[in-house]
């Protein structure tokens, strides 16, 4: 009489959950809807439309458009002092910048497109490592382009100086 009670529990007990187990593996995962649409509208490539080979002078500069629309923003004061990605230490006093793909040494023309006001700056570091911006100034180079000193970002054009 005891093991047909625990033979009967065994197999209630089986039943119970190999029926949950049923149940939840027959359910559909939760998926993420369809997009349908390009959520982006009216885009347009930020990168200045002219032949690759196309260099301008100005002020005795030959200049190479890079890029416009861009965002620049400025190195916190933290990395005053820190080494660089080419192996330099970093000065907030000096005109340097970072650019995720320039290489090291570019010197780059780059225009606050508000006010017009540019500076020259040579690329010392990569970064920055925010996926909206194009460029980081030393604070200095950011402080004598921007238009309101208590902005974090702007707009700028960016021109490699040809050699």
């Amino acid at each position: 009489m005891r093991n047909k009670k625990i033979i009967l529990f065994a197999t209630i007990a089986f039943t119970l959950i190999s029926g949950f187990t049923y149940v939840i593996s027959q359910t559909k995962p939760a998926t993420d809807p369809k997009i349908t649409q390009d959520t982006v509208k009216n885009a347009r490539p930020n990168i200045i439309a002219l032949p690759v080979d196309s260099v301008f002078t100005d002020k005795g500069l030959k200049l190479r458009p890079y890029k416009k629309n861009a965002h620049a923003s400025y190195y916190a004061d933290r990395f005053n002092g820190k080494r660089t990605a080419n192996g330099s230490r970093f000065n907030n006093n000096s005109y340097t910048a970072a650019h995720k793909k320039l290489p090291f040494g570019t010197r780059v023309k780059v225009t606050n497109e508000a006010n017009g006001k540019f500076v020259i700056v040579k690329i010392t570091d990569r970064g920055p490592f925010v996926k909206t911006r194009e460029i980081d100034l030393s604070k200095r180079a950011f402080m004598d382009i921007t238009k309101n000193k208590g902005a974090g970002a702007m707009k700028v054009t960016i021109e490699t100086i040809v050699e």
